[in-house]
């Protein structure tokens, strides 16, 4: 990791954050998930039900949607995640979230797991709002909205097509495994592995900078 290219990152005022093994503790089981819709494994749900016909399509994001509703029940904070956004909150950082479950599911998770007193609910975009990752749409409407380049921005994720959505749009990448297998460097500017650690890097990286503001002051 280029240590200047990660300081730069750091110091963006622009978060977006996946959300589910994000902002939370990872619980979808995706294979039972596809055997339950009837997608095939290794597939990519969201693009299998998008391909079928209207009607069967029809049901099977309805019932997606309602096993995505019960896991929105019992979802809990990834650790650090509170302290990460209450960093970031208290330096004035435009925070949002981009996610390929649905905004309703995102607003329901994010108020049960309390994260929402930090990110604007029109600041959460789900898969009806933005093309899902890792189509960069997302990035580029918070953007627009922020008022800001794309490359302004930090996409914060656990898996590929959150790495490859900040890439495509130019934003700096955060990798976030808990396993630190990081298994797309390519793709990733910050490897971190946890929320915690995240802060605290964020933590380091303005005690420096005030450091090296006190050492040019004097």
């Amino acid at each position: 990791m280029d240590n200047d290219i990660s300081q730069g990152i750091l110091q963006k005022r622009h978060w977006v954050f996946d959300l589910d093994g994000t902002l939370t503790i990872a619980i979808h089981d995706f294979a039972h998930i596809r055997n339950v819709l009837g997608v095939p494994q290794g597939s990519d749900i969201l693009g299998h039900l998008e391909g079928l016909p209207e009607a069967e399509g029809l049901r099977a994001r309805a019932l997606l949607q309602s096993i995505e509703q019960e896991l929105a029940q019992r979802t809990e904070p990834a650790e650090g995640a509170l302290e990460l956004l209450q960093f970031l909150h208290g330096r004035g950082t435009r925070i949002g979230v981009l996610t390929r479950n649905t905004r309703e599911n995102a607003l329901t998770t994010l108020a049960h797991i309390g994260l929402m007193n930090y990110i604007g609910e029109a600041d959460v975009l789900g898969r009806d709002e933005a093309r899902a990752k890792p189509d960069p749409d997302g990035i580029h409407k918070l953007a627009c909205r922020w008022g800001v380049p794309a490359a302004a921005l930090v996409m914060v994720g656990d898996y590929a097509f959150d790495l490859q959505t900040g890439r495509a749009a130019g934003a700096g990448t955060v990798h976030v495994d808990p396993a630190r297998a990081f298994r797309w460097p390519e793709l990733t500017d910050i490897a971190v592995g946890s929320l915690a650690e995240l802060a605290q890097a964020l933590q380091a990286n303005v005690s420096s900078s005030w450091s090296a503001i006190c050492t040019i002051s004097s």
